[in-house]
């Protein structure tokens, strides 16, 4: 890797523009991340064992179509699925979309966090909110506690009593050659967030009985917890989402490598990862055709979705 990107955003990215939306008495919102007029060629890794997804399978490297138009990120759980109606109908009504010969039709893959225990569960994201989150669109890198990281949590092995706020964090980096990789992430663990260079917990589950944190870790593997036929652990509450874009020309199978390839990031900044109680989904976009190795693309994109969230763990903490 060279240097971090002017912005140390996703926008970085040529043609990729970032616009959020949230409703923050109800604590949830949706993110959406536009690809441009001819769209990105998409890959997808799933990792987590409780995601929930949209037009996902549409990326795998056999199917037909190859280029999404945008991303949406949303709280709200299955509810929020909605909002990336609402962006359907934003691409649709500037006629941006793949052509079937009587349409265009608009390739907008979602996935989303579970934030209703957080604020109004009742309140979700939905159609005209991811209108909303297209027409705020823009350069602009915006972290914490916005879009889709308005209700995201961390460390909730206590559940959310002794949980900390999770929320949004984006970077992006230069890498030798010339092609830009830039990430977004949305934290919502079920684990901690740490310092991948010190080990430091910046984020997770308060500690009940005196200060500082508990370490989830720790407790899963040294501490006297129940039966797990009888977990307490919230189940369904946890997702990391994140978005890798860069300028590199990849096809399909490559994008899905490098979306695998993120993955080592979010080991090494949330503790423990890929749990039975995370729907961790990482997306990759190619948006240029800047000739690039893969593997430098994927390593870089690993750094990078670390460092996103550890800036995710320091905005909401700040906010």
């Amino acid at each position: 890797m060279v240097s971090s990107s002017s912005r140390n955003s996703i926008t970085d990215i040529s043609g990729i523009k970032v616009g959020h939306a949230q409703d923050n008495v109800a604590r949830t919102g949706c993110t959406v991340i536009m690809c441009g007029p001819d769209g990105a060629v998409a890959g997808v890794d799933v990792r987590g064992a409780a995601p929930g997804t949209r037009e996902t399978d549409l990326l795998e490297p056999g199917n037909l179509v190859d280029r999404v138009h945008a991303v949406v990120l949303t709280g709200g759980s299955v509810f929020g699925l909605d909002s990336a109606c609402g962006v359907v109908r934003f691409l649709e009504e500037r006629g941006i979309g793949y052509e079937t010969g009587v349409a265009r039709v608009p390739i907008v893959p979602a996935a989303v966090i579970y934030d209703l225990a957080i604020g109004k569960a009742g309140v979700r994201p939905d159609s005209r909110m991811g209108y909303e989150a297209c027409l705020q669109a823009s350069d602009a890198a915006a972290e914490g506690r916005i879009g889709a990281g308005t209700g995201a949590t961390v460390g909730k092995i206590l559940g959310l009593d002794y949980a900390s706020p999770g929320g949004i964090g984006t970077a992006s980096v230069q890498v030798r050659g010339g092609a830009t990789v830039g990430v977004l992430v949305v934290v919502n663990a079920f684990g901690d967030i740490v310092d991948p260079e010190s080990g430091q917990i910046l984020a997770g589950a308060r500690n009940p009985v005196g200060r500082g944190w508990l370490n989830t870790s720790r407790e899963l593997t040294v501490a006297d917890l129940p039966d797990p036929d009888s977990s307490p652990f919230p189940s369904i509450q946890n997702t990391t989402l994140a978005v890798v874009a860069t300028d590199a020309q990849l096809d399909k199978a490559q994008a899905k490598h490098v979306a695998s390839m993120a993955h080592d990031g979010l080991a090494r900044a949330v503790r423990p990862v890929h749990t039975m109680f995370d729907g961790d989904t990482v997306f990759a976009l190619s948006t240029g055709n800047v000739k690039a190795d893969v593997t430098a693309i994927g390593a870089a994109a690993a750094e990078m979705l670390a460092k996103a969230i550890v800036r995710a763990a320091l905005a909401s903490s700040a906010m």
